[in-house]
């Protein structure tokens, strides 16, 4: 049972709208094939109770109304006469679960909570309506009042309804506990269905769903992104790649290929950011990054598991980066339909670990203009070079730039001012050129871009058109500052003429 639209919604920040929450839900319990949704608390809003309407309308349609569930009160005849206007017939009542909780927050006694509990079951059933049953603060109950929920339970279970729901309302169970009172309840209560109700407290989540599951429990209940409050729920995706991969003996319905799509859905209806490394999801848990393995996986998928991106619709990755290699490049080179010799892999490799160093982020669209840039750049002898340089830009001062440069293994320094850095680079550029009788052509155009695909902190492509004598040349630059790629284009249309 998916409960991102109830419990998933009390992550802090989080509202969905009706149109939201009925897109979530059809793409639930088509696509992504949960067999549940809890989609409200009754009596919250009168927009709560327009969505669940569209939800309930569209479900009715269907013939998945059994398959909606709303989360319900003990208080009489309120929540009944919500769950009539909004038009649900499957409710998730909310009892006590611990003795801490009944004694303090209802101030009853169990005799008096289970008689309003049956008068509200009893009511519900005669209205057609499906009962589970919610054991609020059940973990701790389990811990500290086990005599009171087992109390509980001999009641209720005599009642008509379909499911008892076990939350670890808190997050505090361990594993090891998850399996001994899960597996006390179903031993002793055989023909009964029990939820478990996992939360991430402690980062547990997905390991007390594992165990919940060994001890027998029947049903789970996940949130997609693992929203909900404090640190969440039990993911959706995670667990079920959990359950596929090491519980073969559990049949479920869920569409692994499904998971990725409604993860980036909820993601941007909730605007809850997924963490890039967040198993099954995130961006960057099918990519790899350090060049041995994706040398590795050119050897016999020596790094590749059973957790395989294409069973989620995604692809691996390979990164480039400072811990990029031969290997990182030749496969995302492969995906482009590009190879090169080993000695301009080299190259190619030199500069984009280059460009890790400064942390900038390169992309695989960006690998053609590297290539562009590098092998230009090796094809042409350097008789000057850009030895150092300084530029500067203050407030209400003229840029300026102190340069040395390498002419035939001369070095000459020379320093100037202009209407931006790139212009005080070439006045103090011409000033060494004018010693040396070296001409600087005419700059026609300047043209600057990010690759297609490429990110704003990465590279920069710089392009300018020269008039040499009478003909235009073209030269690039590549660097992840603009200046800097400018630069390199000037010196690369020296050397060239």
């Amino acid at each position: 049972m998916d409960t991102t639209l109830r419990d998933g919604e009390q992550t802090s920040g989080v509202s969905f709208s009706a149109s939201e929450k009925l897109t979530i839900a059809q793409l639930l319990l088509e696509e992504v094939k949960v067999d549940r949704i809890e989609v409200a608390s009754a009596r919250v809003s009168e927009g709560e109770l327009l969505a669940v309407k569209k939800i309930t309308d569209w479900a009715k349609e269907k013939g998945y109304l059994e398959k909606v569930e709303v989360l319900t009160f003990v208080d009489g005849d309120a929540s009944l006469e919500w769950m009539e206007k909004a038009g649900a017939k499957a409710m998730n009542l909310l009892t006590k679960g611990s003795l801490n909780h009944l004694t303090h927050q209802l101030k009853k006694t169990p005799e008096q909570h289970f008689a309003d509990i049956k008068e509200v079951v009893e009511k519900a059933v005669a209205q057609g309506i499906l009962v589970n049953i919610y054991l609020e603060d059940w973990s701790n109950g389990m811990r500290h009042s086990p005599d009171y929920v087992l109390q509980h339970l001999d009641f209720t279970t005599k009642l008509p309804i379909k499911r008892i729901l076990l939350p670890d309302t808190l997050g505090v169970l361990t594993p090891d506990e998850s399996y001994e009172y899960v597996k006390l309840l179903v031993d002793r209560y055989p023909d009964i269905h029990f939820d478990f109700h996992a939360h991430n407290d402690y980062d547990l989540s997905v390991a007390n769903v594992i165990q919940g599951l060994k001890a027998g429990a029947h049903g789970l209940h996940l949130t997609v992104n693992g929203l909900g409050e404090r640190a969440g729920n039990a993911p959706l995706a995670s667990t079920v790649a959990v359950m596929n991969d090491f519980m073969k003996d559990i049949t479920f319905n869920v569409d692994e290929k499904s998971l990725y799509r409604i993860s980036r859905m909820v993601e941007g209806f909730s605007g809850i950011r997924i963490p890039p490394n967040k198993p099954i999801v995130g961006e960057s848990v099918f990519t790899q990054t350090a060049g041995i393995h994706a040398d590795g996986d050119k050897k016999n998928n020596l790094y590749v598991s059973n957790l395989s991106p294409d069973r989620f619709g995604r692809k691996t990755l390979y990164a480039l980066g400072k811990s990029s290699g031969k290997a990182n490049i030749e496969q995302n080179l492969k995906l482009l339909g590009i190879s090169l010799p080993d000695e301009d892999l080299k190259k190619i490799t030199q500069k984009i670990i280059e460009l890790g160093d400064k942390k900038e982020a390169v992309t695989r669209e960006d690998l053609p203009y590297i290539i562009a840039d590098v092998l230009d750049r090796h094809a042409i002898e350097e008789n000057i070079k850009v030895v150092n340089y300084v530029l500067t830009h203050s407030k209400n001062l003229k840029p300026s730039a102190t340069l040395m440069v390498e002419i035939n293994g001369e070095i000459f320094e020379e320093n100037a001012q202009g209407d931006g850095q790139y212009d005080a680079f070439m006045n103090a550029l011409k000033k060494v050129l004018n010693k040396n009788k070296i001409e600087l052509p005419e700059l026609l155009d300047y043209q600057v871009r990010i690759p297609p695909g490429g990110k704003s902190d990465a590279l920069c492509e710089t392009i300018i058109t020269w008039k040499v004598e009478k003909k235009e040349m073209r030269t690039r630059g590549l660097d992840s500052d603009q200046t800097v790629s400018a630069i390199e284009a000037t010196m690369k249309m020296l050397n060239l003429i």
